[in-house]
């Protein structure tokens, strides 16, 4: 069977549509990508400096959600699923503006905790890695915070969310209590120094591989060390036109490289996996899976 969806993803730092097509192969699910589409919202930044989200970017949300109901009649998928993690997570106003979203557009989106985000992250198996170690894990660093989940021979054994992301960073909202409990949960899990399949979603660590990682999706613990050096010799302006990024990825990169580069130490990480996966892949699966579950 295979089957088209769409799914939404609402973060910190931006919106994203993805219209995908899903299928198994060899006993896996796989996302493929039709269409993705990416608005940077940047709700982040209202929500960790102000503790709520403006009227300007309730506009924004509602005109995007309007656009995306318009490519979605497009392609005319067989289900869709939206969901919103971090800045909605934690926007005092985050329920009147679940109420708007359905009166404007008729869209029903949920906001989703930080272990169901990891736990649906952990799914996105929409390319063919090869795991060569027992132990798998699963990371995601977004705007607003940042979702691991630990694997055993592809068993579930753990997930945690931590309130540490790239956009909370730069405004200094990280509590450091929580760089506390990203520690001692990385360390906890790996406490052994075996070697582990480590696999991350998002914008940044897909930026930051190809920037200055391999041609295989691959990062080295010392390449993202290296990483943080060379990009804060620049200043925002000079990252823009050096490293050819967009504006709402010029700022938030170098945060996102001093957290890979403690995850990756305190997880004892040799090497990171960079597919271009993330939230809406996992959703799309989750959906497919649902629907084989009920036929």
């Amino acid at each position: 069977m295979s089957l088209n969806f769409a799914t939404v993803d609402i973060g910190s730092n931006a919106g994203r549509l993805l219209i995908s097509h899903v299928f198994e192969k060899n006993n896996l699910i796989y996302a493929s990508k039709i269409a993705l589409v990416r608005v940077p919202l940047r709700l982040g930044m209202d929500v960790f400096e102000k503790g709520y989200i403006s009227d300007e970017k309730i506009e924004m949300l509602i005109k995007t959600f309007k656009a995306y109901e318009l490519i979605k009649d497009i392609y005319q998928p067989v289900d869709y699923d939206s969901c919103a993690t971090a800045a909605l997570r934690e926007a005092s106003n985050s329920k009147e503006i679940l109420q708007i979203i359905k009166d404007e557009t008729g869209v029903k989106l949920k906001i989703i905790d930080g272990i169901r985000e990891a736990e649906i992250l952990s799914q996105a198996n929409n390319i063919y890695i090869n795991k060569k170690y027992d132990n798998t894990m699963y990371i995601d660093v977004g705007g607003g915070s940042t979702e691991c989940s630990f694997f055993n021979k592809d068993k579930f054994v753990a997930s945690m969310s931590f309130k540490i992301g790239t956009i909370k960073y730069l405004f200094d909202q990280v509590d450091s209590v929580e760089w506390d409990k990203l520690r001692d949960w990385l360390q906890s899990v790996r406490d052994t120094d075996e070697k582990i399949n480590c696999i991350c979603s998002g914008g940044n660590i897909i930026k930051l591989t190809g920037l200055f990682g391999n041609n295989d999706y691959t990062i080295t613990r010392q390449q993202i060390k290296n990483s943080v050096g060379e990009l804060e010799k620049h200043s925002y302006d000079e990252r823009i036109e050096i490293y050819t990024l967009r504006p709402d990825r010029a700022d938030v990169i170098v945060p996102a490289a001093r957290i890979f580069n403690s995850i990756m130490k305190w997880g004892n990480i040799d090497t990171i996996v960079a597919p271009k996966i993330g939230l809406v892949d996992g959703l799309a699966i989750a959906l497919y899976k649902k629907r084989l579950n009920n036929s």
